[in-house]
């Protein structure tokens, strides 16, 4: 292989490596930081999830009081009227992880008592996938550089 071809071969490898680990890289969230999922906290939980940016293979980990609390995913209406009667999801053991699948939104409420109504719900949106746009076109100059003449000794 000449030169030219392995410096072409190797960024094209390091391109593709840090587009590959940009896009596999996920973080984990602790809802409520080190206080956990309770009723009350000290930052309200969407204003919480508004600082930060979730993306998909992100996860949440709620920690709470075992028997005390729970996790329900539900959906819009759901959410907002806090209906705990149809939970895509009841998590329930004090630390449930909730890795998320897709892009959107996500609604999450307290499934303990009346905790919702008093505040204990979170949303969150979930980031579409970065990438390139596939119907881009390729930037086409203009006027295309003209080949300039080479000099040989003579």
């Amino acid at each position: 292989m000449e030169f030219g071809q392995r410096i072409a071969f190797t960024i094209f490898l390091v391109t593709f490596l840090g587009f590959f680990l940009s896009i596999s890289q996920s973080y984990t969230f602790y809802v409520g930081g080190r206080d956990g999922w309770f009723l009350k906290p000290k930052e309200d939980y969407n204003q919480w999830a508004g600082r930060n940016r979730f993306q998909i293979n992100d996860t949440l980990i709620f920690r709470y009081k075992k028997g005390y609390d729970d996790v329900l995913e539900v959906d819009k209406d759901d959410y907002y009227n806090c209906n705990k009667e149809n939970p895509f999801l009841a998590l329930k053991d004090g630390e449930s992880v909730f890795k998320f699948n897709r892009s959107g939104p996500f609604f999450f409420i307290s499934g303990y008592a009346d905790n919702c109504q008093k505040g204990q719900r979170l949303i969150i949106v979930v980031l579409h996938p970065r990438g390139n746009p596939t119907n881009a076109p390729s930037p086409v100059a203009a006027n295309p550089p003209s080949p300039s003449p080479s000099h040989s000794p003579s």
